[in-house]
């Protein structure tokens, strides 16, 4: 048994190292044409490494992916987040969990899930190429047939795809008759150039309300972190990823809804604002933020924006800054102009059409022989080591099945 595993990166070093665990007798071999394996997994998490998520319900657990949730359910329940900490620990490497859910390597430090993925597949007796380049693959009989860049040509029994967002692979694939999902951006920033923001980097609400102008869906709650260049943060990056092809389509230029009291609205506002005019009439509006969740400086330009003057009082509120006021908090618009990556972790929505594969085992449903894991597939999710889980869970349902 030859298994051929085209990408070095998470999905396929975890498939390479289960179908050789699990048939210690085949050949699996990893093709890679960067000069290094495990890139992503080298930057992921500012280097720490986000393996995965403290999520251990599948159910739950696929809600946090905005393409593959139904097709993840059944390989989930097979091997979710609890089966990749015990399979770290069996190899030597304890997570932690930290407060939002993150799960890291308790040395906090990339390089202990490097190690321990190259040296599980060592031990395995997996072949690692790299700087190795495909140029086409081709069924032969009931082989496949891998052209490599210089001439080499490798024939072998499984043929697993795990390149991500690799175009000439995909091309690739779209001729050997894969319906393949046009590539777009997931998991990005906003550019907005607003007044009530400008020079406010770093100040953060912890959990704001975010919805695109005009569209019912997607809505997202989370923390929100103003930047240099507009918003962040996880309410924005999930609005990214749930709202990637409509963004796309609009060319990331479109109006942004914000609360900044999460799930409070204008009409549940007021009157808490009426309350305040009555209980503080002396004091003035922009002094103090009678908001815990809202710093003071963007309480102060949310009032200025409302029309308030530094020297109001709540008592001199006028009915219709008030209610200004109460549309600033909960339902202001911001014009985004454009976006940025989210830090080194680039994510794509688009891949392999998720109909043509079988999901019991990764394989094409179209040629028998091939398979599939990772991100060249049409899934995604949002940002916190979810796009790892489906790494590991798509590698290991195709490792075992090879």
């Amino acid at each position: 048994m030859t298994i051929t595993i085209i990408g070095g990166g998470a999905a396929g070093f975890f498939a390479a190292i289960t179908a050789a665990e699990t048939n210690p007798e085949a050949q699996v071999t990893i093709l890679e044409r960067s000069k290094d394996v495990l890139g992503k997994v080298k930057i992921s998490g500012g280097g720490r490494c986000n393996v995965t998520h403290a999520c251990f319900d599948a159910r739950e657990l696929v809600r946090f992916y905005p393409r593959g949730n139904k097709a993840l359910l059944g390989p989930f329940y097979n091997f979710g987040a609890s089966d990749t900490v015990a399979w770290y620990e069996q190899r030597g490497v304890s997570l932690k969990t930290e407060r939002d859910g993150r799960m890291f390597p308790v040395t906090d430090s990339s390089a202990t899930i490097m190690d321990c993925l190259q040296g599980a597949a060592r031990r395995a007796g997996v072949e690692v190429r790299t700087r190795t380049r495909v140029e086409h693959c081709r069924p032969q009989g009931e082989q496949w047939e891998v052209a490599l860049a210089g001439g080499e040509r490798i024939l072998t029994d499984r043929l697993l795809i795990a390149t991500g967002s690799n175009r000439p692979i995909w091309n690739m694939l779209a001729q050997l008759g894969h319906k393949m999902v046009p590539p777009v951006p997931s998991l990005f920033t906003f550019h907005i150039a607003d007044s009530r923001i400008k020079d406010l980097p770093g100040i953060s609400v912890p959990n704001a309300r975010l919805r695109i102008s005009g569209e019912k869906k997607p809505v997202t709650d989370g923390p929100l972190l103003i930047t240099h260049w507009g918003m962040s943060g996880p309410a924005v990056l999930k609005l990214s990823a749930w709202g990637a092809r409509l963004l796309h389509g609009r060319d990331y230029n479109f109006e942004l809804q914000v609360s900044w009291l999460g799930e409070h609205t204008q009409a549940t506002i007021v009157p808490d604002l009426q309350t305040q005019k009555q209980s503080r009439a002396t004091s003035l509006i922009h002094k103090r933020s009678p908001y815990g969740a809202i710093p003071l400086r963007l309480w102060q330009r949310l009032a200025q924006a409302a029309g308030i003057l530094p020297d109001t009082t709540w008592a001199h509120l006028t009915k219709k800054q008030l209610h200004a006021l109460a549309r600033e908090l909960t339902d202001g618009t911001y014009a985004v102009t454009g976006k940025s990556t989210f830090k080194e972790e680039f994510v794509t929505a688009g891949g392999v059409d998720l109909r043509e594969v079988h999901f019991k085992t990764m394989q094409s449903k179209h040629l028998p022989g091939l398979y599939f894991a990772g991100e060249v597939l049409d899934i995604d999710a949002v940002t916190g080591g979810f796009n790892f889980q489906a790494a590991w869970t798509t590698g290991y349902t195709a490792g075992v099945a090879m």
